[in-house]
Formats: C-alpha cells, structure tokens, sequence
C-alpha cells in the first residue's frame, strides 16, 4: 500500500488570520500547486467570512523577489484573503552585509574638526574629540572617547532609543532621531566624569551620568547576559 502523500502546507487559524508554514524541502513548483489547492479547499470553507491577514512562513527557504510577488498574488487571487508577511531564516549575502553594516560598531581615532562630517552607518566609537563646527552621525548610537564641542546625531535614521556619550559632554548640539537640542540643560563645570544623552519618557534629550545607561538601556550591550 503507498503511503500516504507528504504535506508541503499546513494552514493554521489565529485570532489574527492565517497561518501557513510551507515545507523548505521540496521544490518551489510543488509547493506553489500544494498551496494553491488547500487555498481553494479552505475558502469554500470561509465563503463569505471577513478579511484574513496570511502569514507564510517558509523555514529555510531562500525566497527570490520573483517568488515572492508569485505567492503575493496566488495568495491575492482568492477572496477574503492578503499577504500580511513572508517570514523566512533565510536572507541573501547582501542582505546579511547591510545587517552587519547597520549593528556593527565603527572605531574611528581622529579629531573631527570644524567643517568635517564622520557618518557611520551602525554605532560610532570615536577616540578623539569633536571640536567646535565639526560634526558626527550615526545610524545607531555615539560613543566618544573624548571631548564633544560640536554636533552629534544619533539614531539619524529614526531610532529613538540611540545614545550619545561623551568623556566631555560639551555639544553645540545634540540629535537623537528627529529630537534636537541645542542648549542641553545641564551643568558640567562641576562634573568630570563621562555623561551621556538620551530622549526621556516625555520626547526630551537629556544628560545624565553615563552609569545611568545599564538601566535606562538594558539592551544596549551585546554581550549574552547584559552587563
């Protein structure tokens, strides 16, 4: 007696819509028909219900643009149903280079001076000072092992939750994502230890001590276990 034929797609139902995990083994042509005949067997069975956000889930299958928009639209094609997400493990080398670009920290030894712009896509370490009319920006967080007296840009691509430090937090300006101070206000005549800004539970920049940061960021390390 054959056995019984292998599934390549198993349809679950959520409170949120649809769940489908595709099978990463077998090839895309087979996948595309299996999926295709549950989608059909299943809206007869959903005829007439509201609309149902699908999500695919292809395991450790890389998925093409072409491949992509086809499941898009055999997915668009029934009734009541839209693609919500295509989750795969999978990404391409060049995918995987942007990531490491975004998260990676970028050491620079330097001083950056009036007129001169450093711009780094992930974190910037810089060992050096920022002298007045100078500027440093970064994708992630500011880290300057020095004195800052010009501008600094965190989080330039939108993310909120960057920081800036400094050895001398001493800024003609300050900018985290779209919030921008120029006279932060704190006094550091007093102070010699390092400080570092970030926006507040109310949409401020403020300067505080840098030991404060293990608290108000708790993600901020990459090291398992936190710091």
């Amino acid at each position: 007696m054959k056995g019984q034929k292998q599934q390549y797609v198993t349809i679950k139902g959520t409170k949120d819509g649809l769940t489908l995990h595709l099978d990463d083994t077998c090839s895309f042509q087979d996948l595309v028909a299996e999926l295709e005949e549950k989608l059909a067997l299943n809206q007869r069975h959903e005829e007439g219900g509201p609309y149902l956000p699908v999500r695919l889930k292809v395991g450790n299958r890389y998925v093409t643009s072409d491949q992509r928009e086809e499941l898009q639209a055999l997915i668009r094609s029934k009734k009541h149903l839209a693609v919500d997400s295509i989750e795969s493990n999978v990404i391409s080398k060049e995918e995987a280079l942007e990531l490491k670009r975004e998260t990676e920290i970028v050491s620079a030894s330097k001083v950056v001076r009036s007129g001169q712009i450093l711009k780094v896509q992930g974190d910037l370490l810089l060992i050096g000072d920022v002298n007045p009319g100078g500027t440093v920006i970064a994708e992630g967080n500011i880290f300057i092992l020095g004195a800052l007296r010009g501008i600094a840009h965190a989080g330039c691509n939108g993310n909120r939750q960057a920081v800036i430090a400094a050895s001398i937090m001493k800024p003609s300006q300050l900018r985290i994502s779209d919030i921008m101070n120029r006279a932060p206000d704190y006094h550091q005549d007093d102070r010699n230890e390092m400080e570092c800004a970030y926006i507040d539970e109310f949409g401020k920049i403020v300067v505080d001590r840098l030991q404060l940061l293990t608290h108000l960021r708790p993600n901020l390390t990459r090291f398992e276990g936190g710091i």
